[in-house]
């Protein structure tokens, strides 16, 4: 294998490295070896990006393919053709001489096609006696078949990767059109909660979706959007349980006060005592349990908590509640208080917090009294764990942008 420089009419053209290592990969064919030319055209369309080259210079090796007598691509049958840059042109659909060299060089330069000059730089066959080519001077297709299934395996990764761009877009806009919906029906079902806020949140996240955003732009906004639409779902879900208790509670007391009309006055003093006791009980204010998060998530806004897990990770809800209750005694929170958030929000959520108290440990001067200030307002039907993660989430995604 020859590698220098090559003499063209107009000087010597130094080869580039990726042209070495081209011919380097080209020696390397195993004989016999044959391939589809467009199935190799088709993959080199799809992982066309992956390449760097334009849609331009595949219409040219889409030319360059045409002047292959055969379909199959084999090293036994030449794979050398030489078409004038006129007939390239004609075939590329009367692309410009200028550009047509711009867009061979792009090819050569990404590996798809190798230059095989002559001494005058000529394209042309040299032929036997019966007519047979013994050798040819322009482009080799040798790179195509050398690089079949190197094509094949990042087009499938093209298509992949696109497909996954689709259904993140998808889920995106779906949420999306979740989350606008909810907060109108908040605001028209006049349910609590700073619903001025949750929309600015909301008009935030996706005033951050970019013009041509990338996968990993999409599925961080995704993230949080699915974070605020789990928020809203547990307010509207606390509202209409509060309102499902105002309302039997009202029952029982009109139900009460229709037996007692109809009690004998010696049993009015026993009677009038069950419907004190009644009146408390369905007058206590009750919450549905707060929904707890994905992990994944918990674990993204709260890193911290991993050190104090089994073996210094956590991988499930279990290891979660077991390194909440080592931090629990780290930060001093009292078994009592602990115990008071798990009722109320539930052993998982009360695991959360603590790590998000834990997140948050310079700011926070008396870890225990904040767990209880959390714990009267899920009581009161007053918090919900989304915003705390999501604002963790942002402060971490800050600090990491700093660090960068």
């Amino acid at each position: 294998m020859q590698v220098g420089n090559v003499t063209t009419p107009f000087g010597r053209r130094p080869i580039s490295l990726a042209q070495i290592k081209g011919q380097m990969r080209t020696a390397e064919i195993k004989p016999g070896k044959t391939v589809d030319k467009w199935k190799v055209f088709r993959d080199a369309c799809e992982a066309r990006a992956v390449l760097g080259i334009q849609d331009r210079a595949l219409a040219v090796l889409d030319a360059l393919l045409t002047f292959y007598p055969d379909n199959e691509l084999c090293e036994d049958r030449g794979l050398v053709v030489f078409p004038s840059n006129d007939q390239l042109s004609v075939r590329a659909h009367g692309i410009a001489g200028t550009t047509l060299r711009r867009h061979l060089g792009a090819l050569v330069d990404a590996g798809l096609i190798q230059r095989k000059d002559s001494a005058n730089g000529k394209r042309y066959a040299r032929k036997d006696e019966s007519g047979a080519i013994e050798e040819a001077f322009g482009f080799s297709l040798a790179p195509l078949l050398a690089r079949a299934e190197e094509l094949a395996h990042a087009a499938q990764q093209v298509a992949a990767e696109r497909k996954r761009f689709r259904i993140t877009k998808e889920a995106l806009s779906i949420c999306r059109r979740d989350v606008r919906k909810l907060i109108s029906a908040a605001i028209e079902e006049g349910a609590a909660g700073d619903w001025g806020r949750i929309e600015e949140h909301f008009l935030d996240l996706t005033g951050r979706i970019p013009r041509t955003p990338t996968i990993a732009d999409l599925q961080q906004i995704l993230e949080e959007m699915e974070m605020l639409r789990e928020e809203i779902i547990n307010r509207l879900e606390i509202h209409e349980n509060s309102q499902d208790t105002g309302s039997n509670a009202v029952q029982n007391e009109r139900h009460i006060q229709n037996s007692n009309t109809e009690s004998s006055i010696e049993l009015e003093p026993s009677s009038r005592n069950e419907q004190g006791a009644n009146s408390n009980q369905t007058s206590r204010p009750t919450s549905e349990p707060i929904k707890a998060f994905p992990l994944g998530m918990v674990l993204k806004a709260c890193p911290a908590i991993n050190d104090y897990g089994p073996g210094g990770t956590v991988g499930n809800w279990r290891d979660l509640m077991s390194a909440a209750i080592v931090v629990r005694s780290t930060l001093g929170v009292s078994p009592s208080a602990y115990q008071d958030a798990c009722e109320v929000m539930g052993q998982q959520n009360a695991a959360v917090a603590v790590a998000c108290i834990l997140e948050r440990a310079g700011h926070i001067h008396n870890a225990g009294g904040y767990l209880r200030d959390l714990t009267r307002k899920a009581t009161r039907g007053e918090f919900s764990l989304g915003p705390m993660l999501m604002a963790l989430m942002r402060a971490n995604q800050d600090a990491g942008r700093k660090a960068g």
